[in-house]
């Protein structure tokens, strides 16, 4: 068994996961097992699975229902500490890490004397600019420039689940990402705890391909009216993650949920009245939402 686990999350993207684990097969100088998490895919991911990787380094599941990415997170992330990982590495099936990857995160971490809370490599889109959905954030209102990628390791206080280190004894002590938030901010949140005690970093020589469809960010004023079921979802987990970082927190809730009420009505894709309830319903349920935060058994 090797010292890290990469946990990969899918649903029903069987050829788009098929890369992703063969370029996680592929690492160099530095390999992990994989702890593949099936969302109940309807699409033949299993057969595909069971036909194609079934082989020491794959430990798969099948969570047997659709628990959002959240959910799956949750999960995987569990399995990977109670199969005692030294490393979690997280990632969505549409993440292809580079061949060094995870070899320039354990670089780093040598480089930090393994005080750090999490690592993020730097997620490039398929066009080759840094994903705009997965830039990570320095404070509550700012993000990490492309000019700091000059820099071998540049702290930051947030990054995503599209290539993120963790430590699996700091899993053990503060718990699982929230699965209940189904979708979206349940990375964000997870830094928060991460980073209580050291700092998040984004390693500049990590690299990995999101190939996500579009090269764009949640956007609730454009995005499809069947969509408002998920911006529900993420107005209300902002709303708890936020407010872990006190009165700034509260003030960055604020004006996130003014700001896009505006942009919906200066630039809306109709339905307008619709997507601003959806905000307004979600920082609602937001203010009574008390999720559990499962721990992993014995701790």
């Amino acid at each position: 068994m090797n010292k890290t686990a990469a946990v990969v999350v899918t649903y029903n993207r069987k050829d788009i996961l098929k890369k992703c684990i063969d370029s996680l097969l592929g690492q160099k100088n530095a390999t992990c097992d994989i702890v593949l998490i099936n969302n109940a895919s309807t699409d033949g991911t299993e057969e595909m699975i069971l036909n194609e990787y079934m082989m020491p380094e794959v430990k798969y599941f099948n969570t047997g229902a659709n628990l959002g990415g959240a959910g799956g997170f949750e999960y995987g992330v569990g399995k990977a500490a109670e199969l005692g990982y030294e490393y979690i590495w997280i990632m969505d099936d549409d993440t292809w890490p580079a061949p060094d990857a995870l070899y320039h995160l354990f670089e780093a971490d040598k480089k930090l004397d393994g005080k750090w809370g999490f690592l993020s490599s730097v997620a490039y889109w398929t066009d080759g600019n840094v994903c705009k959905a997965n830039r990570p954030k320095k404070s509550l209102f700012t993000f990490a420039k492309d000019s700091e990628l000059s820099k071998d390791i540049v702290k930051i206080k947030m990054g995503s689940f599209v290539s993120m280190l963790v430590k699996g004894e700091d899993v053990k002590n503060i718990g699982l990402p929230i699965g209940d938030y189904f979708i979206w901010t349940d990375d964000y949140e997870y830094c928060g705890r991460l980073s209580k005690k050291h700092p998040g970093y984004w390693v500049s020589e990590s690299t990995v391909t999101h190939a996500m469809k579009n090269h764009t960010k949640a956007n609730i004023a454009s995005d499809d009216i069947s969509r408002m079921n998920r911006y529900e979802c993420l107005f209300r987990n902002d709303v708890h993650c936020y407010r872990q970082q006190g009165i700034m927190g509260w003030f960055y809730i604020w004006f996130k949920d003014l700001y896009m009420t505006l942009k919906v009505i200066l630039k809306g894709n109709g339905n307008k009245k619709k997507r601003i309830s959806t905000i307004w319903n979600g920082y609602r349920k937001g203010l009574k939402y008390r999720p559990k935060i499962k721990k992993i058994a014995g701790k």
